[in-house]
C-alpha cells in the first residue's frame, strides 16, 4: 500500500510539473499596434508603437518600434501650398506600411497632433491653417490604417501628454497587484518626474506640486491613473521655443536700433549679433519676418528689405540680450516664472527632452550618468560661442549650416529658460535629466496622446486575482511537495522499515 502511495505520490508531482511547465509556454505573439504623426513647428514625426494584445491595460508593455522623419518643413511650412502637406506624409506611411502586418493594417488607429507651428498658423491665417489639416486628413484617410483624426492640440495637451509620457516609460505609474498590494499601500505615492519640453514654437513646463495653490485654476490637471489622483501644474509658452525665441530676439534688438536705421537711407543694414559665432552672416528679407506673430507687435518701418546679420560670439552679451525676453517685473500671484505666470515651487526630479536633449547633446553635456553642474555647463557653451564660426563650419562638416549656427543662441537660451524663466538654480539644477529615449521609446508627448486615446491607463486599477497564473501553478507544486515530504518524514518516523530497524541494532 505504502509503495502504491509513493508511485501515485511522485505522478501527481510529475503532472503538476509538467502543467506548470506547459501553462507557461510563451503563447504565440498577438501584437496590437498604433500610429502617432507629431507635427511640429520645423518638422514632422511618425511613431510606430506595439503591445500585446492581451495586456491592453497593463503598464510598461507599450513600446516604440520605428520612427521616421517626414523629409521637408513641418506642415505648417505649406501655408502657401496647402495641397502639398499630406503628400509630403507619403513616404513615412508606406514605412509603417511596411512595419504592420498587413493583416492589423485597418484595425491599426493612426492620430495626427499639430503643436505650436500650427497653433501659430492659426492665429496668422485660420483658412491656410484649416486647408492644411484638410489636406494631411485626406491623406491618412486614404492610408489603410483606422485613421482617428487630425488636430492642433493645445499647449496644456501637449505639456500633459509629455508628463505622461516619461513618467509611464520611468515606471511611476506601474500597477501592483496580490500580496504586493499590501506592502505598497504601506508607501507613499511614488514620486512622478516634471516634464520640460522644447519645441521650435513653444515650450511646456508640467509636474506635481504639493504647495500647489488655487491662484491660477487654468494651469492646473487632475488625473486618475491607476486609482491615484494626480494634480498637476502645466503651462505652455506660445513664442517661446527655440526658434520663435531666436526670431523674439532679433526682432527686439532690431526694435532697439531702429532709429538709427530708419536715418540712414541705405537699403539694407548690417545688424551685430553676439549670439552667433564670430564670422557668420545670415540675411533676413525683412517683409517675410515680421508676418509671424510672434514678432508682429514689433513691426516697424524700416528703408532697407534685407537684414544682414553679423556674428560675434560673444557668450555674455548674447545672455543679456536673451534675459531681456523674459519679463520679470510683475507677478500678481505669490510666484511667478516670467510673464506674469504663475509656478509652484519646484519639486522633485525633471526629465528635460525634445530640443532640450538635441541641444545639450550636440555640446556633449549629456554623456555623463549624472547631470553636470550648472557652471560646467555654463563654461562649455560659454567655450563654443566663442569659436570663430569657420572652426566650427569645419569641425561639423556633416551639419547643416542652418542648425549649427544656432546652437551657440540655443544653448544660451536653454540656460537663460532654464535659469531665468523657470528659477533653476546651482543648487536644484541636478534635478534636472536630459533624456532622448528612455528604453526604447523616444522621450515626447506622442506616447502619452495614443495612451490617452486608447484608453490604455485606466482611471481605476483593474480587477485581478491574487495571484497570477504561473505564480498560482508554480506555488500548487511547491505546497505538493512540502506535502509529500511530511508524509513521508511522518511515514519515516512512525513506521521504522527494517532495513533500519537491524540497521540500528
Amino acid at each position: 500500500i505504502l509503495l502504491i502511495l509513493g508511485f501515485l505520490s511522485t505522478l501527481a508531482v510529475i503532472a503538476l510539473i509538467a502543467v506548470a511547465v506547459t501553462q507557461n509556454q510563451p503563447l504565440p505573439r498577438n501584437i496590437k499596434y498604433g500610429i502617432v504623426l507629431d507635427a511640429g513647428s520645423s518638422h514632422t514625426n511618425l511613431y510606430v508603437y506595439e503591445w500585446p494584445a492581451e495586456k491592453e491595460n497593463d503598464t510598461g508593455v507599450v513600446k516604440q518600434v520605428e520612427v521616421c522623419k517626414v523629409e521637408g518643413p513641418g506642415i505648417s511650412g505649406y501655408s502657401h501650398a496647402t495641397e502639398k502637406a499630406g503628400p509630403s506624409l507619403a513616404q513615412c506611411l508606406q514605412q509603417a506600411k511596411e512595419v504592420i502586418p498587413s493583416a492589423q493594417h485597418k484595425e491599426t488607429p493612426v492620430y495626427l497632433g499639430a503643436t505650436a507651428g500650427m497653433r501659430l498658423l492659426r492665429l496668422q491665417n485660420e483658412s491656410a491653417a484649416d486647408k492644411v489639416l484638410s489636406s494631411v486628413g485626406n491623406t491618412l484617410r486614404s492610408a489603410p490604417f483606422n485613421f482617428q483624426g487630425a488636430r492642433i492640440i493645445t499647449g496644456q495637451e501637449e505639456g500633459a501628454y509629455g508628463w505622461i509620457t516619461i513618467n509611464y516609460l520611468l515606471g511611476n505609474f506601474k500597477q501592483v497587484s496580490g500580496w504586493k498590494k499590501l506592502l505598497h499601500s504601506l508607501k507613499s505615492l511614488s514620486e512622478t518626474s516634471g516634464a520640460l519640453d522644447l519645441g521650435g514654437a513653444s515650450t511646456q513646463i508640467t509636474f506635481v506640486s504639493k504647495d500647489l495653490t488655487s491662484e491660477s485654476p487654468e494651469n492646473q490637471l487632475y488625473f486618475r491613473l491607476y486609482g491615484k489622483d494626480y494634480q498637476v501644474y502645466t503651462h505652455s509658452f506660445l513664442c517661446y521655443g527655440k526658434d520663435q525665441a531666436l526670431q523674439q530676439k532679433l526682432a527686439r534688438d532690431l526694435q532697439a536700433t531702429w532709429v538709427d536705421f530708419y536715418f540712414q537711407a541705405v537699403e539694407n543694414s548690417n545688424l551685430p549679433d553676439p549670439c552667433f559665432h564670430k564670422g557668420y552672416e545670415r540675411t533676413i528679407n525683412i517683409s517675410d519676418f515680421f508676418k509671424n506673430p510672434c514678432t508682429s507687435d514689433k513691426k516697424k518701418q524700416l528703408p532697407f528689405s534685407q537684414l544682414y546679420i553679423k556674428g560675434e560670439g560673444d557668450y555674455q552679451k548674447c545672455r543679456e540680450n536673451i534675459q531681456k525676453l523674459f519679463n520679470k517685473s510683475n507677478c500678481p500671484y505669490s510666484s511667478c516664472s516670467f510673464n506674469g505666470i504663475y509656478l509652484p515651487p519646484l519639486q522633485g526630479d525633471f526629465g528635460a527632452f525634445s530640443a532640450f536633449y538635441f541641444v545639450m547633446n550636440f555640446l556633449n553635456l549629456t554623456s555623463e550618468p549624472n547631470p553636470l553642474a550648472l557652471n560646467k555647463v555654463t563654461s562649455t557653451i560659454e567655450s563654443f560661442c566663442a569659436r570663430p564660426w569657420q572652426e566650427v563650419k569645419t569641425a561639423y562638416h556633416h551639419i547643416k549650416e542652418k542648425y549649427l549656427s544656432e546652437y551657440c543662441f540655443s544653448g544660451a537660451y536653454i540656460l537663460s529658460l532654464l535659469e531665468n524663466g523657470y528659477e533653476f538654480t546651482e543648487n536644484n539644477w541636478q534635478m534636472i535629466h536630459f533624456l532622448g529615449k528612455i528604453g526604447s521609446s523616444d522621450a515626447g508627448w506622442t506616447l502619452g496622446y495614443m495612451l490617452n486615446l486608447t484608453n490604455m491607463i485606466p482611471a481605476e486599477e483593474p480587477a485581478g486575482p491574487p495571484l497570477s497564473h504561473g505564480s498560482y501553478v508554480g506555488l500548487m507544486v511547491l505546497c505538493s511537495l512540502v506535502l509529500v515530504a511530511v508524509l513521508l518524514f511522518a511515514w519515516l518516523l512512525f513506521h521504522k522499515p527494517k532495513c533500519l530497524q537491524k540497521g540500528i541494532v
